[in-house]
């Protein structure tokens, strides 16, 4: 069985995490199938939408508890081990924003904790009715603050302080009101509204796209003059490209662009 499925369809690489049967957790294996699959994908030029899945039940439960009890039988307890694991997620979440292409989370079941920071992680969401958030870590005794970082930049923080103290899960129709997903649809709905929407991302220029993907997330870091700065420069550097050329003729002349990226 393949840990991470992958299968494109013009130019949307569409993946699935395959290990149902532990509903899907980021173990070491599927982090490091993940982290491969996204490196090969950032020089991907075909690929200009991705969408992200899991098979079975559930989108995605976060770590794997096993792997993780496991570590702790080491001299140390452990503390070498967490630190490589936390390390080699949050590398794996940083990949999904820096990738030249947005990703969509395809989610349904339910997301929780590290499960839920990987939708948070993810461009856009679609999630199916039903659908579960939580970072529930807290309900074992560990805080999820790693899956904070990602949710605290998704939802307003009220929101995601009940989250992660209460532990509690939230219903997809509060997860698309406070932020976390962008819509909600039937289940029998799910893959073709998810994939309806990669198509018309996939459909714009590609080299426009990955240049506002970029500059979507650096600019939020940065205070709002030194924003407009950067944007404005890179807004003179999209406008010298010859398919923006081409993309603001064709809309003049009302017909399709001949875009070569």
């Amino acid at each position: 069985m393949t840990l991470l499925e992958r299968n494109d369809t013009n130019a949307v690489a569409h993946l699935q995490l395959n290990a149902p049967d532990s509903l899907n957790a980021l173990s070491d294996a599927m982090l490091a199938a993940l982290q491969s699959e996204f490196d090969a994908l950032a020089e991907d030029r075909s690929i200009r939408a991705i969408v992200l899945s899991g098979a079975g039940k559930a989108f995605c439960a976060g770590h794997d508890l096993k792997e993780m009890t496991a570590g702790r039988q080491a001299e140390d307890g452990g503390a070498a081990y967490f630190k490589d694991l936390f390390d080699r997620c949050a590398k794996m979440m940083m990949t999904v924003q820096r990738l030249p292409q947005p990703v969509i989370a395809q989610v349904h079941g339910i997301a929780t904790a590290a499960g839920c920071q990987l939708v948070a992680s993810c461009d856009m969401a679609v999630a199916a009715e039903g659908t579960r958030f939580g970072v529930n870590g807290v309900n074992i005794g560990l805080f999820c603050s790693t899956p904070m970082v990602a949710l605290t930049r998704n939802v307003p923080r009220k929101q995601a302080f009940e989250m992660l103290t209460t532990g509690q899960f939230i219903p997809a129709s509060r997860a698309e009101s406070i932020g976390l997903v962008n819509r909600v649809v039937p289940p029998e709905d799910l893959a073709r509204e998810t994939a309806d929407l990669a198509g018309i991302v996939a459909n714009k220029l590609g080299a426009a796209v990955k240049i506002g993907k970029q500059a979507f997330y650096q600019q939020l870091e940065m205070p709002l003059e030194k924003a407009y700065e950067y944007t404005g420069d890179l807004m003179v550097q999209n406008m010298l490209y010859r398919d923006t050329a081409e993309g603001i003729s064709a809309f003049l002349e009302k017909r399709h662009p001949d875009w070569t990226q």
